[in-house]
């Protein structure tokens, strides 16, 4: 560990991941689909970012979050239309996410849901906003992409913690 304090550790993730994130933006506006490349993009900042700015006891025991949240994202998938590269998404960053935080990020996760769904749906219904896209499959489904809301809660949750640092 380089001795990175909890506000450090979370400015080298937000400055790493906003690459990926905005990746996976626009994939899933374009496509409905977020990329393997995407999903272990995220992956590898963590495993090689991770144990040089997280105390190697955290770093490790985050990996659980990862199986965690893939396992609660297959039982979606098969019982609730949840997307499949949802899941894995969300897998994938659920390590950057500190366990104290649970709650921050249900509360993320519900606002972030809610406002791309709303923000997502009233821009689809401007026909001018449209014709700027009109190759992207997200305005056309019925279904939501999802990885706004999830990538959304991710760089906010970061940028929250990378400005107030506690907890690690």
């Amino acid at each position: 560990m380089l001795g990175a304090n909890a506000q450090q550790a979370a400015l080298v993730f937000l400055v790493l991941v906003t690459p990926i994130c905005a990746w996976v933006a626009w994939s899933d506006l374009k496509t409905m689909k977020i990329p393997n490349r995407a999903v272990l993009a995220m992956v590898a900042v963590f495993a090689l970012a991770g144990p040089l700015v997280l105390p190697l006891g955290d770093w490790g025991w985050r990996w659980l979050h990862l199986v965690v949240v893939l396992g609660v994202g297959i039982v979606l998938n098969a019982m609730a239309h949840f997307g499949a590269g949802d899941a894995k998404f969300a897998a994938a960053m659920a390590p950057f996410f500190a366990l104290a935080d649970a709650q921050l990020a249900m509360l993320l996760l519900a606002a972030f849901l809610l406002g791309a769904f709303a923000a997502h749906r009233l821009l689809r219904a401007i026909p001018a906003v449209r014709a700027m896209a009109p190759d992207w499959v997200s305005w056309r489904r019925a279904d939501f992409p999802m990885g706004l809301a999830l990538i959304g809660a991710l760089w906010a949750y970061l940028a929250i913690r990378a400005v107030t640092g506690a907890p690690a």
